[in-house]
């Protein structure tokens, strides 16, 4: 009887230690797998706000590039609704809305670059430049602080 008794107890080890090792083993595998899905999605959403931000960037420069022609073709006195006056406006909230979205979508220091190049840009286009300035002057260092920032961001 005790060698019966000693053997299902064997046994009932057995099984219970098989089943132990057999959850851990499925459990185990779910967290890597569920791991590794959270790795994938992280993965895609920084590839998709990547996405987004290089967009955004493409759109700023366009509308910036834009701008700059606005401020090199300002007119030594202008009136509002005269022939320069109507698309310039058009463009300067353009640029407005897209340095907007940088806030939105960058870290800090890259709207903060973004914001110097606006208003330096915004400045040169309404207000004109000091005697002995051009546009490409005043623009240059903010505009390359600005792309350096987006560089690095990316």
């Amino acid at each position: 009887m005790a060698g019966e008794t000693w053997a299902a107890l064997t046994s009932l080890g057995g099984v219970a230690l098989g089943g132990g090792l057999s959850y851990l083993v499925q459990r185990t595998t779910q967290q890597t797998a569920a791991r590794l899905e959270k790795f994938k999605q992280e993965r895609a959403e920084n590839a998709a706000r990547r996405g987004e931000r290089l967009a955004l960037l493409e759109r700023f420069v366009t509308v910036a590039a834009e701008a700059e022609r606005q401020a090199f073709d300002r007119p030594a006195q202008w009136v509002e609704g005269d022939e320069w006056h109507a698309p310039t406006q058009a463009v300067m909230k353009r640029f407005w809305v897209e340095e907007r979205m940088i806030r939105v979508l960058f870290p800090d220091y890259v709207h903060q670059a973004a914001r110097a190049y606006f208003l330096v840009l915004n400045g040169a286009v309404w207000e004109g430049l000091p005697e002995g300035r051009t546009v490409a002057d005043v623009i240059e260092e903010p505009h390359l602080r600005f792309l350096d920032a987006a560089r690095a961001a990316l």
